[in-house]
């Protein structure tokens, strides 16, 4: 302190602190004077005791003043110790530093020219500084004077290009601060950090692509800007980035892919349109270092499938595509349960795109990496047979048995086929945990959705054990949401039967129907199958197969399968049958054994060709009396109409009713019971026998037909049918309890209280009339 002052004169330090500005620059060159010649003469101790004075006494003095005359004092002697300057400061650089904290904006104001002064005579020995300086920028670039900002962009302008020639900037030390600052919201500072990361990036000899993880979200954060020159510039130097990648050949495409699929679910649409066309880069480019992060990525792509934005969903789309032609394998770090998992969370969006995707996903992670096992098996069992062959020759050079039994099992473990077992597995245990939401996705409004759940059950469904699980999956959902059955019910057995075998989808559900203890269930079920059975263009090779239940074994085995099921609805019972014999009976209609049928059909005559008419009405007072049978006609109409226009049996019964001459029957004819019906009271044959063609009686065991026994399937169907009347009596029984009840009940609450009255005394012995017989209710 002596020294400086023995250096410096007294009216130089009094007018280094005046109010006066010009007073203070004077005072300054004076002191650059002073320090240049000590500076000369190698002084540098007394030159350190009057940068501590200058320091001490001026900067750090809480009169303005003071402090605005220390600033400039250093800076003059900074440039007067011109080359020799770096050694001093350590002193000189943080009071100045300190300084942009100040309260007044004057003393800000200075600091920043101080120091720009400082930085223009040491250029690359400011570089040591340059954290803290860049900090201290950081904050003036939004400070509330419009005259510090100017001065601090100044400054950043001059620091800027020290930074760009020099060779001592540290871009290792300097991104964990660029990093903590890009969260910042001021648009002033994002500004300046988006200025100062352009500049560096366009420094040849820094490597900003590699350090672009640490501020990418930043960038991104900045899409969003209110400001449009902010997100103007931001989308600038991400486009520059971008460009980078695609021309460089190494890139952590890893860490920026987490950041993009959070930024491509983001509120602004600007922001996921550049997230969503970065991935589509990264899908492109990435190769083997996205193979863990495909999942995520998965996540991002298909809500935007779904985007209102035209532009992002042309992107997604096709980002979707690239991404499903990649075959990975598990070796490589993709995980197949992530990505079914992300599919399946997919099939609950509010978007039917989005919906869909998911579901073609999940239909192709099953069926591929099933292939892929299948292969792989292959594969390891044409080695492994390879290894047997070559160990069968070189064995014989091998003197024990031991060595050749070591050998074998040394080859063959290496070929091992655990890890197919492995494969195989990964994608069998993930099936419990989507097929639930696959179920709860047939109740979808979207038919395509709907059709594609389908899909990706029958691919499940490929495995035995998951055939049967989905049927009982799927009549339990039927079960329990019966306008799922109303609804879709047809759709989804139609697709099913096309997707998987018919026959095997209609023997499940006989067989689980057929063991059904809800029995108003299982006859809603079986109606619904029956008439998709019956009217369905796909199920027609069944319906082809039932026609030959009589002559062909496997339709005779179909016929039992259904049947046992289908007693739980008599007319579903009747379809079958008639599906089963329909053809049959018609062309026995035909035969001479039922001659006397036809001729009830005809009128009071017959129409011989050649234009002979012959009266049957003379010869026969009971065959041809037409009004006696006018419900043989309403049959044979009942059963054309349940025949296919396009079959033999529709045209030959059609052929046959038309020679049926106009008759107008009488209502009280069609009054007339069977029991008044000779011809029925005829057919009534007990035991259980039937009439065959010569008329012959033969016993049960004519009722066999391709191994179906008729007897006991007729009794099959009453034990049914007799369950489900017990069932409805307990029913309407339990109804009529419970309505009872409530009844009384209600009853019960409505009566008013009723008060006791007095009793004489002579009058307690009750009367003869208010005598009651045992059991009598009182009245």
């Amino acid at each position: 302190m002596a020294d400086a002052l023995s250096v410096i004169p007294a009216a130089v330090l009094r007018n280094l602190s005046d109010k006066l500005y010009e007073k203070r620059k004077n005072a300054a060159l004076e002191l650059e004077g002073i320090v240049k010649q000590l500076a000369l003469a190698g002084e540098h101790e007394k030159i350190t005791s009057v940068i501590h004075l200058l320091t001490t006494e001026f900067t750090y003095s809480p009169q303005a003043n003071h402090r605005k005359g220390g600033l400039i004092g250093l800076a003059a002697a900074t440039v007067g110790l011109t080359t020799e300057a770096a050694q001093h400061l350590e002193q000189i650089v943080p009071p100045v530093l300190n300084s942009f904290l100040d309260q007044d904006s004057r003393v800000r104001y200075y600091a920043c020219e101080a120091l720009y002064n400082i930085a223009k005579v040491v250029r690359g020995d400011f570089i040591v500084f340059f954290n803290q300086i860049f900090d201290a920028l950081c904050k003036l670039s939004a400070d509330s004077d419009a005259n510090v900002q100017s001065a601090a962009h100044l400054l950043d302008r001059l620091v800027k290009d020290i930074v760009t020639e020099s060779d001592q900037f540290s871009i290792e030390e300097f991104i964990p601060l660029l990093r903590e600052r890009m969260n910042v919201l001021n648009p002033y500072v994002r500004q300046f950090l988006v200025g100062w990361i352009t500049v560096l990036d366009s420094v040849p000899d820094i490597d900003m692509l590699g350090f672009l993880p640490d501020f990418l979200d930043g960038l991104f954060n900045m899409l969003s800007d209110s400001s449009h020159e902010i997100r103007q510039q931001a989308d600038s130097a991400l486009s520059e980035f971008l460009l980078e990648i695609k021309n460089s050949p190494s890139v952590d495409y890893g860490r920026m892919a987490e950041i993009l699929v959070q930024r491509a679910a983001s509120p602004d649409e600007f922001t996921r349109l550049t997230a969503i066309t970065w991935i589509n880069e990264f899908v492109k480019l990435g190769g083997d270092q996205l193979v863990p992060y495909y999942a995520d990525i998965l996540g991002a792509i298909l809500p935007c499938i779904s985007d209102k934005e035209e532009k992002i969903r042309v992107v997604a789309r096709e980002t979707n595509e690239e991404l499903r032609s990649i075959r990975a394998d598990p070796a490589e770090g993709f995980d197949i349960g992530s990505m079914l998992s992300i599919a399946r969370r997919q099939l609950s969006s509010e978007w039917e795109a989005t919906r869909i995707e998911a579901l073609h996903w999940i239909a192709m992670l099953l069926t591929r990496h099933r292939s892929e096992a299948v292969e792989m098996r292959r594969w390891k069992s044409g080695n492994i047979w390879k290894v047997e062959r070559r160990a069968g020759m070189t064995l014989g050079n091998m003197k024990s048995q031991r060595s050749r039994n070591s050998y074998l099992n040394i080859e063959k473990d290496v070929l091992d086929d655990q890890s197919v077992q492995d494969m195989t597995m990964q994608v069998i245990s993930f099936l419990d945990d989507i097929f639930d939401t696959l179920l709860k996705a047939l109740s979808d409004p979207s038919d395509e959705v709907v059709l594609l759940v389908l899909e990706v059950h029958a691919c499940i469904a490929k495995e035995t054990l998951h055939f049967r699980r989905l049927v009982v999956f799927l009549m339990q959902k039927f079960q329990t949401d019966l306008s799922l059955l109303e609804k879709r019910g047809t759709l989804i057995v139609r697709r099913l039967c096309v997707i998987l075998d018919a026959e095997r989808v209609y023997r499940e559900f006989s067989a689980i129907l057929e063991v059904e203890t809800d029995l108003d269930f299982a006859s809603t079920m079986v109606q619904a199958l029956n008439l998709i059975l019956l009217t369905s263009s796909e199920l027609a090779d069944l319906r082809a197969l039932l026609k030959k239940s009589l002559v062909d074994a496997a339709g005779g085995k179909l016929f039992l399968s259904l049947y046992s099921s289908w007693c739980h609805s008599p007319m579903a019972t009747i379809s079958l049958c008639l599906l089963a014999q329909l053809d049959k009976l018609i062309r026995l209609l035909e035969t001479p054994i039922f001659v006397y049928l036809r001729l009830q059909l005809t009128s009071s005559g017959l129409y011989i060709p050649g234009g002979a008419f012959y009266n049957f009405s003379k010869h026969s007072n009971k065959l041809l009396e037409p009004g006696r049978y006018p419900w043989l006609l309403k049959s044979l109409n009942g059963l054309l109409m349940l025949l296919p226009q396009q079959s033999d049996a529709f045209k030959i019964l059609e052929t046959r009713l038309r020679t049926v001459p106009l008759y107008t029957f009488g209502n009280e004819q069609f009054r007339q019971t069977s029991s008044g019906n000779p011809y029925m009271q005829n057919l009534h044959i007990s035991g259980g026998l039937q009439i065959t063609e010569d008329g012959d009686k033969n016993s049960d065991a004519g009722n066999f037909y391709n191994g179906i026994n008729f007897t006991s399937k007729l009794q099959q169907f009453e034990d049914m049918q007799r369950q489900h009347r017990e069932h409805l009596k307990s029913q309407s029984q339990s109804r009529t309890f419970t309505s009872s009840t409530m009844s009384q009940e209600i009853q019960r609450r409505e009566e008013p209280p009723q008060q006791p009255s007095p009793v004489p005394p002579d009058l307690t012995r009750p009367s003869s009339r208010s005598r009651r017989a045992p059991g009598q209710l009182p009245l």
